[in-house]
């Protein structure tokens, strides 16, 4: 669970914007990862700071996040459809109360016992809201890492554009304003809230900002060195492959990876595979025989079982 904001930021609620960007100055430059290699908890730290200011310098995300829209990570908070619990069950959403102008049913008791005659009367001429729905969206790996726009049906069957903000994560829900269920007496509708189902792909995994993957290289890449183009989220690449290298390899591509709101990206941090060619090669077999170094090369040196 992301922590609130302003305690990760070491700021007051009240806090204006210079004092905000201030304070994620501080703490940014104390603990990036540049300046702490090898430091996982000022990596994490460092995680945090930034999420805490990409929130609350965003003012309409500042502003959802005091008003309890959204929660600390940035996540939508549903709002429950606390009406629908008390219609009857076989009267169809609110019945009990529309149908019941002329006498008493048990949702005007309830308001009145909870607001008083006067608030509710006040309640009934402004109408009420329409319950949120909850709906499901699977995602394509990439759409959600780059940013996209997704058709989403509606349970009305109206056909509504939703925008997957870069970098969007598994689980996490986004609404849309109004398209949830309709209100009662001239009340506003609900909303729709949207949780995404980000789908694997084939090659790429993902951890936080990073893209992992591996890079198959042949042999004479592996053992030269070479330049090979190289596919990243982000478009493809050359990398530099540096003689000597080996299955195990690991080479960072920075600014491949994951998008974030500001712009910016995470790395890629791609494994070379070394890969022979298909089938016996006479020629290369030949080599190896006679290579003494190779021979003299024990790969499984202190491997315990």
């Amino acid at each position: 669970m992301a922590k609130d904001p302003y305690e990760t930021l070491g700021v007051a609620r009240t806090a204006t914007a210079e004092e905000i960007r201030r304070a994620y100055r501080k703490l940014a430059k104390k603990l990036h990862p540049d300046l702490n290699p090898g430091d996982r908890s000022a990596e994490a730290r460092f995680k945090e700071v930034s999420a805490a200011y990409d929130l609350l310098s965003d003012p309409e995300k500042r502003r959802r996040f005091d008003a309890g829209e959204i929660d600390a990570a940035g996540q939508e908070r549903p709002r429950g459809p606390f009406f629908r619990d008390h219609a009857t069950a076989d009267a169809g959403p609110f019945r009990t109360w529309r149908g019941a102008r002329t006498g008493r049913s048990g949702l005007e008791d309830l308001f009145e016992d909870l607001f008083g005659e006067r608030e509710f009367g006040r309640a009934e001429r402004m109408g009420f809201p329409g319950g949120d729905v909850a709906l499901k969206l699977t995602v394509p790996f990439l759409d959600a890492v780059n940013g996209a726009t997704a058709r989403v049906s509606l349970p009305n069957g109206d056909v509504v554009d939703l925008k997957i903000p870069p970098g969007a994560t598994d689980g996490q829900v986004l609404r849309l304003r109004g398209k949830g269920l309709p209100g009662i007496d001239g009340g506003p509708p609900g909303d729709a809230l949207v949780e995404l189902a980000v789908a694997p792909h084939p090659l790429y995994r993902r951890e936080g900002d990073t893209i992992r993957y591996d890079l198959p290289v042949a042999l004479h890449e592996a053992v030269l060195g070479a330049k090979v183009e190289a596919p990243t989220p982000a478009g493809r690449v050359m990398l530099t492959v540096p003689p000597g290298s080996n299955t195990g390899t690991v080479l960072r591509l920075r600014g491949r990876g994951v998008a974030r709101p500001d712009g910016t990206r995470g790395d890629c941090i791609v494994t070379l595979k070394l890969m022979l060619p298909p089938g016996p090669d006479p020629a290369l077999a030949q080599f190896l025989r006679g290579w003494e170094a190779g021979r003299r090369h024990d790969p499984r040196a202190g491997l315990e079982g």
